[in-house]
Formats: C-alpha cells, sequence, structure tokens
C-alpha cells in the first residue's frame, strides 16, 4: 500500500531547521496537520488545514476522509517517542505511514547535559501525572522529563522535597535549538524560579536525603508502604501472589476485592506497560487506593467501586491475569472471573477462612489449577526473649486458562 500520510518531526528552529525534502513535501502537501504552534509556522500554505482542537478522534476522522492525498502532519521532534506517531500507527497502519523525525527533546537534554540516554529514564509528565515520578525514585537517579507546561519544574521541586530528595539537581531547558533558548539550574529545595516557559524539558538528578522515600521495583514492599486498615495481603504472600500472576510486559490485571490496592499496584511497578483495574466493594477504600497508587508512582491504577458482579460487565477491558483477594468464598465470582479471562490467562486466589477453602477446592475441581498453603512467621519479643509468631495460613489457587 502507497503511503499517503508524511509525519515530519520540527525542532525550535521551525521550518528553516528542516531539510530541503521535507520542507518541499510541507509545500506541496493536500492537507497539513498539527496543533497551533506548528500550523503557524506554515501559515502561507494554501491546502487544508487539520488542528487538534476538536480532540484527536475528530482530527482523524478528517485526515481519513482525504484517504489517497498527500497529507503532512507537523510534530515535534521525534513523533514516535511520546508523541502522536504511535497513535496514527494505531488508527491508520504503518504502511501508509512514512516518518521524518528530527532530533527530539530527549536527546536534545541529554546533549545539553552530557548524559547517555541508556543510563537515563526518559518519561513524559505532558497531559499525565505527575506522580508517575515517584517510580523512578531513588539515589543517583537520573530523568529526563518532558513537561506539562511552565508550572511542572516547581511542582516537581514541591514534589521531591516531598519525598525527602530536596538535594536533587533540577535543569530546566527551555526552548532547546530556538531564538530563545534558555537554561536554569537549581537545587530543589530552593528552586527559584516560579515560572518557566511551557515548551521546556527537565533534567533531574536525584540526590537522596536522610528521611528519602524509595522503594524497590520488586514484589513483596513492606506494609508500612502503604496506607491500609491492617487488612492487606501480608508482604510474604504479596510477593509469591504476584510471582504466580507472572506479570508480562503490556498485560492487564483485574484486582477483585482490592483492599488497598497493594497486589495491583505491586503488579503495574513491576513494569511501565503494564495496567490494573481494581474492584472494590467499599467506596471509602477508593481514596485509599488511590493515594498509594499515586504515592508509589503509578497513578495510572483506574478503581472501579460497588459490587464486583454488578460492576464488571461495565469494563470493556478483558484482563490477561486476575486476582481474587477479597469475595473469594462466593463461588458465582470466580467463575465470573474466570469467564471473562482472556485465553492464556492466569487466574490466582487467595483464601484465608474455611468456607473460602471449599470454594476454592470446588473450584480447582472443575478448571484445574494448582493449591498452594502458605504458611508465615514473623519474629516478635516474648517478655525479654523472642520468639516466632505465626500469621494465619493462606491457600492460594493458580489456574491457567489454555
Amino acid at each position: 500500500m502507497t503511503a499517503w500520510i508524511s509525519v515530519i518531526g520540527i525542532s525550535d528552529k521551525g521550518l528553516d531547521g528542516l531539510a530541503v525534502d521535507r520542507a518541499n513535501l510541507i509545500e506541496n502537501a493536500d492537507v497539513l496537520v498539527g496543533g497551533e504552534r506548528h500550523l503557524d509556522l506554515s501559515s502561507n500554505h494554501a491546502g487544508l488545514r487539520i488542528d487538534w482542537s476538536e480532540g484527536l478522534g475528530q482530527a482523524f476522522d478528517k485526515i481519513e476522509m482525504h484517504k489517497g492525498k498527500q497529507v503532512v502532519v507537523l510534530a515535534s521532534g521525534d513523533p514516535l517517542h511520546f508523541g502522536i506517531g504511535a497513535k496514527l500507527v494505531k488508527r491508520f497502519g504503518a504502511e501508509v505511514l512514512r516518518f521524518f523525525p528530527s532530533p527530539g527533546a530527549f536527546s536534545l537534554a541529554a546533549a545539553r547535559v552530557g548524559w547517555s540516554i541508556p543510563d537515563v529514564q526518559c518519561l513524559t509528565v505532558h497531559g499525565r501525572p505527575l506522580e508517575a515520578v515517584n517510580l523512578h525514585l531513588y539515589p543517583d537517579a537520573k530523568m529526563l522529563l518532558l513537561s506539562w507546561d511552565g508550572r511542572t519544574p516547581q511542582a516537581l521541586a514541591t514534589l521531591l522535597v516531598s519525598k525527602g530528595f530536596g538535594d536533587s539537581r533540577i535543569t530546566v531547558l527551555e526552548h532547546m535549538e530556538g531564538d530563545k533558548e534558555k537554561r536554569f539550574d537549581g537545587i530543589a529545595s530552593n528552586w527559584s524560579p516560579d515560572q518557566s516557559a511551557d515548551l521546556n524539558t527537565i533534567a533531574l538528578e536525584c540526590i537522596a536525603g536522610p528521611d528519602a522515600v524509595f522503594w524497590p521495583r520488586l514484589a513483596g514492599l513492606p506494609e508500612a508502604a502503604y496506607i491500609h486498615d491492617g487488612k492487606i495481603t501480608k508482604r510474604e504472600v504479596r510477593a509469591a501472589t504476584l510471582a504466580a500472576l507472572a506479570p508480562m510486559p503490556s498485560e492487564t490485571l483485574w484486582d477483585v476485592g482490592a483492599g488497598s490496592g497493594a497486589v495491583g499496584i505491586e503488579w503495574m511497578r513491576s513494569d511501565v506497560s503494564l495496567r490494573t483495574i481494581a474492584f472494590e466493594i467499599d467506596e471509602t477504600k477508593q481514596s485509599v487506593i488511590q493515594t498509594n497508587a499515586k504515592n508509589l508512582g503509578v497513578p495510572g491504577l483506574k478503581v472501579v467501586v460497588g459490587d464486583f458482579m454488578e460492576k464488571h460487565a461495565a469494563v470493556t477491558t478483558k484482563p490477561d491475569a486476575i486476582f481474587v483477594g477479597g469475595g473469594v468464598s462466593k463461588r458465582e465470582v470466580l467463575e465470573t472471573c474466570w469467564d471473562h479471562l482472556n485465553r492464556g490467562g492466569r487466574l490466582v486466589a487467595n483464601g484465608v477462612t474455611v468456607e473460602a477453602h471449599r470454594t476454592l477446592m470446588d473450584f480447582q475441581s472443575r478448571h484445574g489449577g494448582e493449591m498452594v498453603r502458605i504458611s508465615v512467621a514473623r519474629s516478635g519479643p516474648v517478655g525479654p526473649m523472642t520468639a516466632m509468631r505465626p500469621l494465619m495460613d493462606v491457600l492460594q489457587l493458580k489456574a491457567h486458562k489454555t
């Protein structure tokens, strides 16, 4: 199939920074697509112009109407690195697209501060929660961040101070490669520029103070990492549960009876491409789950409040894995989860009561799977001595839907 959409990345130099062949594509385009800032660069273009003001969906529908014509989409830097490129590929298919990237903000920023990109975490908080940074906070970490607007650097500095990383070094790079390029360097705890240019990229070098809060990415975080009411899957059992769920990149988990959200949160922390939909019947726990998710760097976790049996049908994203922590004693919950699980998916359920054990064994007799009994004891004082205090045993079911 002939490519009819050209996607051209533009730096802050504007059209003057483009090679002749790319400038010619823009000049001869039947349809020019882009944001207001990019379209203003080619104000003399005589063809049809489509912007993003009514949303990507409507803009893509308009592009579709001109199939076969020469359509040029103007984008920033590298369109396939947190840019419009991936959405265009998903909608139109790679075979009709040609990409002409310019050096992206990450490459330019790394060049300004002398960092090797493979050694740096590249993130965007453009249109995304700033709390995603929390996932990547650890001593000596380096990050490059695409800002949402001119207020992002100050918001980032405030977040770092709240996490005990107030000594971290921040560099704000505005309008890189343009006539208005500027650089600001400072420390999070006394960051002074109240407002930066909206077009800015941040280089962050994390320096942990004595009270810094950060956690490993592996499953089994201590209960102290969460806000909870005591009814939380204990860290030893949680680690075994995540191992049984076996997350793979880009998969979706349903966390049924989420409680504090710990299992779903640690599922997402293991890889940035993973997603969790948490079902919780107790409305008061919604804010707890969301706060825990933000604190631990996975603010994209979605919470569905209400009875799972009433709410699950409205969720269109089907799961690759399901964890049932609440409602295990109800046979209909497990059966509904099994019905909705994608083929090749894993269902893991933990039970501590006799009633839950009966339900799990009944489920195994019909659908198969493995049963594991998890016994944990923790040390604690007994007078002047120390003894091992057992926690409640957990019967864990893992079933694979082939």
